[in-house]
């Protein structure tokens, strides 16, 4: 396993500033943001795509600094029924397909998508519960008519241009947010499709990332992964659940927030994850995703360097001298 960093926290600092400052605290490889959500401080798909200098200048930056692309980021809702929306997010995620063919980088993150409700709808609707009978007939609309033809042309798609995985975040809002609709979606789109797997999404759900691990490595179908923690407000959560629309900002009231690897939960917890990583065969990036509203970006980073260079396994296990 490597150690990685999202470098969106550092949005604010040119690229070689960034790279700099990772290097200098031991990180190994960088997940970088070219379109989408994650903005394109640090890469403009379309503008490095164009310019052979200006990639040839940013994988220069990268090697000064023996610094891997883990993966390019992308995520967005290729599928939103505002057909303008979806286009602006559908033009980042091709380029980002593009431009992982020219870096010959093998992984590609982003989200599922949302779709409407039906043809008509102009906003996502994500659909949490079968009854009425209406939310089931949206989840067949979504899934039947959009999802799946829109993913089985863009696996297709990337896969003709030298990617291979497409790595989905499971994320509550977009229809792949657990272990079971991600392995739908796989199953129905072909092996392309895998898992950023993110353990804060499923932390606040309910789930437990150990077992989802498990289930998902069973079929190789985690191909990044995201160290992110999140924090439970027992109180709160107790009395709203954890299907919380308060703002991210306002976290005394909140069921649940976002933070940084080792505020959310100790050492053990996070030992038992890498070491559910290692028993499946994942020996990748392990990224870590800065968005801990009590601290800032580069204090988080380098918090969670230090509690991840204590908890990763780097080396190959070796052979069993005692068995």
């Amino acid at each position: 396993m490597k150690l990685g960093t999202f470098t969106v926290a550092l949005g604010d600092l040119p690229f070689e500033e960034a790279c700099r400052f990772l290097a200098e605290r031991g990180v190994q490889m960088v997940e970088i943001g070219c379109g989408g959500f994650p903005g394109k401080a640090h890469c403009d798909g379309a503008e490095l795509l164009a310019d052979e200098r200006k990639r040839a200048a940013f994988l220069e930056t990268l090697d000064k600094y023996h610094l891997e692309i883990s993966a390019l980021s992308s995520h967005g809702n290729m599928v939103h029924p505002n057909p303008k929306v979806a286009q602006h997010f559908e033009e980042d995620f091709t380029n980002a397909i593009l431009l992982a063919e020219k870096l010959k980088v093998p992984v590609v993150n982003t989200f599922s998508g949302c779709p409407g409700g039906s043809r008509e709808d102009v906003t996502p609707n994500w659909v949490t519960c079968p009854w009425p009978d209406d939310f089931s007939e949206i989840l067949e609309y979504q899934w039947n008519e959009v999802l799946v033809p829109y993913w089985k042309e863009k696996a297709a798609f990337a896969e003709a241009h030298g990617v291979s995985k497409i790595a989905l975040e499971l994320h509550p809002g977009f229809c792949v947010y657990n272990t079971k609709t991600l392995l739908r979606l796989r199953r129905e789109v072909g092996p392309q499709i895998g898992a950023n797997f993110d353990p804060s999404h499923l932390i606040w759900q309910g789930m437990d990332p150990g077992v989802s691990i498990r289930e998902l490595g069973k079929e190789g179908a985690i191909f990044h992964f995201h160290a992110k923690d999140t924090g439970i407000d027992a109180v709160n959560t107790a009395m709203n659940g954890v299907l919380d629309t308060t703002h991210y900002g306002e976290e005394l009231e909140r069921s649940w927030i976002f933070r940084t690897v080792g505020y959310g939960h100790g050492e053990d917890y996070w030992k038992n994850i890498i070491s559910q990583l290692r028993m499946v065969g994942y020996d990748y990036a392990i990224s870590i995703e800065h968005e801990d509203g009590l601290m800032s970006g580069k204090e988080g980073l380098e918090k969670a360097i230090r509690f991840l260079q204590n908890v990763l396994i780097h080396e190959d296990r070796g052979a069993m001298y005692w068995a």
